[in-house]
């Protein structure tokens, strides 16, 4: 199964730990490396990982597969399975290329892609932004699904050029059956799905807000986990797929169940997910630095914090930019470190020791907002920024817990 969505996208968490800091200390900390499994390269720089859950998968498809070609292929003995491990080893390469479809169709729109993780059901490309158009968004998805179609095409072809019923045969059938039916569970309208995204882009188009697309798709992509946990047992049940009922045995119809569960989990899940980014997209203009910002005052770097503070008391300030003898910021007093001070010692401790050095990356233009401000964040990660108008002059202090607290709130309002 296929997701090329941007769960990678940047966020605030849903609880008490600021972006970009320690849950144990409130410190900042260096940003994680996009990570998920075993690193098999970069190709066009976007790294490929393949999560653990896929050698699970691998030798269920090499057993499955395996015994499949004892029935077609006996001579072949215990090697059957090394036929089969090179199967499974080929459809993922197959997922690869699909993958590396909605990739290429992303960086050529200029959006980055954070990784690609072959996993259980197939694979994910993180692409990390939005596209700007439904046109581009109908593409983006449709690649994929176009490529795996390609592939089905060119094993097709292949298999013409060899003898049926030799390993080849075999090898080449499968992938071409495999690979279509890639294509065809990829189609299906409906999130996360990329037959999904090609919906929302089609009902964006229509109704001019992508808000829209996503609640249908990711409905209908709801509707399709429903018909998967009942139809697909039924289905095989049947024989509808192949083979008798009356064939079909306890084991089977357990396993049968149990494949439907999961593919209904995930499909139910990933429209859900969905949901849930375009909607934090929705209410990321809700975001400003300037709104978000405390009012703070200047204090030089030896004045004690009883006195700092009271200062800012009297100025109905909440935060201590330390500044040098020219006024010129160099340090803000990071709040952690303030509650960490008892009262009785706080005259005799200077702010110097209790500030975080400024960074080019720490100073935030007060017009900064939404989308921009988050990766501004992330960009450098700290629980407190100086916030600056456009002449340089301090407007303020910009914490991290308050955008988390602000974009919690907004997410809460009725409608979200």
């Amino acid at each position: 199964m296929d997701d090329s969505g941007d769960s990678g996208r940047p966020q605030p968490g849903a609880g008490g730990t600021p972006p970009g800091a320690d849950p144990g200390n409130g410190k900042p900390k260096r940003p994680a490396e996009p990570g998920g499994g075993l690193l098999m390269g970069r190709p066009f720089g976007v790294p490929v990982y393949v999560a653990p859950s896929w050698f699970v998968v691998a030798a269920l498809i090499t057993w499955v597969f395996g015994g499949q070609l004892d029935r077609v292929l006996p001579e072949l003995g215990g090697a059957r399975y090394l036929v089969a491990l090179f199967f499974a080893i080929a459809f993922y390469a197959s997922v690869l290329v699909h993958e590396l479809a909605h990739t290429v169709a992303a960086l050529r729109y200029e959006l980055p892609v954070r990784r690609i993780q072959l996993q259980f059901f197939g694979g994910v490309s993180e692409i990390e932004k939005e596209t700007e158009t439904p046109g581009r968004e109908f593409v983006l998805a449709f690649v994929g699904p176009l490529l795996s179609l390609v592939l089905g095409g060119v094993f097709y072809g292949a298999m013409q050029l060899v003898e049926p019923g030799t390993v080849p045969g075999v090898l080449l059938a499968g992938l071409m059956i495999s690979n279509l039916i890639v294509a065809a569970f990829n189609l299906l309208p409906g999130l996360p799905l990329d037959g999904g995204r090609m919906l929302r882009a089609v009902v964006w188009k229509i109704t001019g807000k992508p808000m829209s697309g996503t609640i249908a798709a990711a409905w209908v992509g709801r509707g399709l986990a429903v018909v998967v946990l009942i139809g697909l047992p039924l289905l095989t049940h049947t024989g509808t797929l192949g083979g008798s009922a009356q064939d079909i045995g306890g084991v089977e119809t357990v396993m049968d169940a149990l494949l439907a569960a999961i593919l209904a989990g995930i499909i139910w899940t990933g429209a859900g997910n969905s949901l849930r980014v375009a909607r934090l997209r929705e209410h990321l203009p809700d975001l400003r630095a300037r709104t978000l910002t405390r009012r703070a005052v200047p204090v030089e770097s030896a004045t004690p914090l009883s006195e700092a503070l009271r200062r800012a008391n009297e100025a109905g300030a909440r935060a201590l930019v330390v500044v040098d003898g020219q006024g010129n910021p160099k340090g803000v007093v990071r709040e952690a470190a303030i509650v960490g001070v008892p009262e009785h010692r706080r005259p005799w401790v200077a702010v110097s020791g209790l500030a975080q050095d400024l960074t080019d990356g720490m100073k935030i233009p007060a017009e900064l907002a939404g989308e921009a401000l988050l990766d501004r964040l992330k960009a450098t990660p700290a629980t407190e920024y100086l916030v600056v108008e456009e002449t340089g002059e301090i407007y303020g202090v910009l914490s991290t817990a308050d955008v988390e607290r602000a974009f919690v709130k907004a997410m809460a309002r009725p409608g979200a």
